[in-house]
């Protein structure tokens, strides 16, 4: 059993070394407890023993107090401090849209929107890649991302140039 020199809290559990309501380093209470030592009281003395003196190996034991713990002057290490690591946010921006102007962009001309916004997010997440390296990573991404905004609108120049073809050679036939 350990107890919190602080806050006085009773923990049970052996493995926990440290409170967990203040983080003071535990007191083990069950290494300090002693069974008190027992007071024999002296022997009766009967008429036969009246005489004689009482025997010096029976003499009565005082209490004694547990010893007192000294509180630790160790105090746990404190918590590492957070780092923020580089940050890929733009390069992910472009990717995901220029996926979806490739996949749903189609519907109702949908990527007309999100391709350009795919193109411009992945070059400005590329300069700055290349101005902070050290804040700013994902260039996999951002290539990604200006790569599929830019075939959205090359498959959209071709099917305009099918289409176009296809009414002219039919209005040729007309001929």
């Amino acid at each position: 059993m350990k107890r919190c020199p602080t806050c006085n809290q009773i923990f049970e559990d052996e493995w926990l070394t440290f409170c967990t309501i203040d983080g003071t380093p535990l007191i083990d209470t069950g290494a300090l407890y002693q069974p008190p030592t027992v007071v024999v009281p002296p022997p009766v003395e009967t008429r036969e023993d009246a005489g004689q003196q009482p025997s010096a190996a029976i003499r009565p034991v005082a209490y004694q107090s547990p010893p007192q713990s000294i509180p630790s002057t160790w105090q746990p290490p404190p918590p590492p401090q957070r780092v923020a690591g580089p940050s890929q946010n733009l390069a992910v921006w472009s990717m995901v849209l220029g996926l979806v102007s490739i996949t749903l962009g189609w519907c109702c001309s949908f990527g007309l929107l999100t391709a350009p916004v795919a193109v411009v997010l992945g070059i400005y997440a590329l300069s700055q890649i290349k101005s902070q390296p050290n804040r700013y990573t994902g260039k996999p991404l951002a290539i990604t991302g200006i790569v599929s905004g830019g075939l959205y609108f090359v498959l959209l120049a071709v099917i305009i140039l099918i289409y176009g073809l296809g009414i002219l050679l039919s209005g040729l036939n007309r001929l």
